[in-house]
């Protein structure tokens, strides 16, 4: 289990079963081409719970889940321990 929190404050927590789960490694793989799987990105690797809950988090600043905001947060998220980046 790796736990964080971003720069922002969203706390987050991803099992290891999500880091060693294939259809994960292929969706990460198939994103640069098909930007539209990134919200499976974030749910495979962060679950459902925590996917809705860091757009909530982002929506109480100004009601909007930024799609940049969102970016940046996996980018810190996959960044952030070398678990992750393998």
């Amino acid at each position: 289990m790796i736990k964080g929190i971003t720069k922002t404050g969203f706390r987050f927590e991803i099992s290891d079963r999500a880091l060693d789960d294939y259809e994960l490694l292929e969706l990460m793989t198939d994103v640069d081409s098909n930007p539209l799987l990134v919200p499976k990105v974030y749910e495979k690797l962060l679950g459902k719970k925590q996917k809705e809950n860091l757009i909530e988090f982002l929506k109480k600043k100004d009601g909007y889940a930024s799609t940049e905001k969102m970016s940046k947060i996996l980018e810190e998220i996959l960044k952030s321990n070398q678990k992750v980046k393998n």
